[in-house]
Formats: structure tokens, C-alpha cells, sequence
């Protein structure tokens, strides 16, 4: 037992207190936001924002320039979804989920390749091409772009772009070092199942939408 505990957690044993804590913090609300956008909760944004803010700082300490910017990224587009999933597209109706259109998808696309060309410009002036850790931090990263910006646009096919993100995060995080963020994402895989599965439901039962 003792040697499981090492082997996830024993990377820790160098890390301030603070960083531990901060780090738990971040994981817990990270949780609840994922938990209100399966719930189709306006709550995800702000517990989302809190998360994303305290891993911003841990990231830029850590020296993780690509998941610092998703992160960033995370918390900009939580202010924009707010927005959107509170604006009455009448008197009475707000943003609804909906399916993604052609345009959305080539919009998508070009979310895609434009984030993957801005962290190659950014990992080169930092040089941080230093291991596959950086290749794989780059796919992630566009990945999660595109999954956020659907997500803000109330969009069902973000949960796709989230599952897929979150399985390649979870063995990338536990390599890192980071055991609670890995931990973190192996949970938010099982959620973003079942948030496509509702949000999948919920449309089937207002085709209107």
C-alpha cells in the first residue's frame, strides 16, 4: 500500500504546501464545472473561472506553457459562454444547445490548425521543443480550444472534443507529475460521457432546438 501511495503521490514530497492545497482546490472546482455543463448549469462558468485561475498560476510556476494556455484560454471563454448561455435569443428563450453546424465545424477546423501553429510559435520562442511531452501538449491543447469555444456556444459536439482530451490528459498529467490533475481528468472522461449522453437526450426531446 504503501508503494501505490509512492508511486502516485510521491512526487508531492518536493512541492510547497501551498501548491498542494492550491492544486486540490483547483481539481475540486474543476470538478463541480464540468459537473454544472452536464447538468446544463449556468454554474459552469464561474466554478470553471476559479479553476482555470488558480491553475493558471501553477502552471506559469511549473514553467507548463501549453497547459497554462489552455487554461488562459479556459478562463477567457468562460466570460464569452456566460454570455452567450445567458443571452435571450427572444423574450423568453436563451441560448439552447444545439448541433453544430458546417460552418461551425470549418470554423472548428480552423480553431484546430491556428492553435496548434500559435503553440509551435510560442514552445520555439521558449524553447520548449525538449521531449514528445511538448507534441502531445500541442495536440491536447487544440484539442480543448475547440472543445471550450463549442462548449461556450452551447454546441453538443464539444463533449466529443472533451472526452477525447481528457483520456490523452490523464496518462500525460500522471508522466508530469501532477497525480490530483490526472486524477481529474480520468473523472471528467466518465462525466463528459454522460454530459453528451444528457445533452444528446435533452435535444432528442426538443427537436425545436
Amino acid at each position: 500500500m504503501i508503494e501505490i501511495f509512492n508511486f502516485l503521490f510521491g512526487q508531492y514530497s518536493t512541492y510547497d504546501t501551498l501548491d498542494i492545497v492550491l492544486e486540490i482546490v483547483a481539481v475540486i472546482f474543476g470538478f463541480l464545472s464540468v459537473w454544472y455543463s452536464k447538468q446544463n448549469n449556468i454554474w459552469v462558468f464561474p466554478t470553471g473561472m476559479i479553476s482555470t485561475s488558480i491553475f493558471v498560476y501553477l502552471l506559469l510556476k511549473w514553467g507548463l506553457l501549453g497547459d497554462m494556455m489552455i487554461n488562459g484560454y479556459y478562463f477567457i471563454m468562460s466570460v464569452y459562454g456566460w454570455y452567450i448561455w445567458t443571452r435571450k435569443v427572444d423574450a423568453t428563450h436563451v441560448t439552447p444547445i444545439s448541433k453544430t453546424t458546417l460552418k461551425e465545424h470549418f470554423l472548428s477546423f480552423l480553431i484546430f490548425i491556428g492553435t496548434l501553429f500559435f503553440v509551435y510559435v510560442v514552445y520555439n520562442y521558449f524553447d520548449k521543443w525538449t521531449s514528445w511531452v511538448a507534441y502531445v501538449d500541442s495536440l491536447t491543447t487544440a484539442i480543448f480550444f475547440v472543445g471550450m469555444w463549442l462548449m461556450a456556444k452551447r454546441k453538443i459536439e464539444n463533449w466529443i472534443y472533451w472526452i477525447i482530451g481528457d483520456i490523452i490528459s490523464i496518462p500525460l498529467y500522471f508522466y508530469k507529475g501532477f497525480t490530483f490533475t490526472s486524477l481529474q481528468y480520468f473523472g471528467f472522461t466518465f462525466i463528459a460521457i454522460f454530459g453528451y449522453l444528457a445533452w444528446r437526450k435533452h435535444l432528442n426531446n426538443n427537436p425545436a432546438t
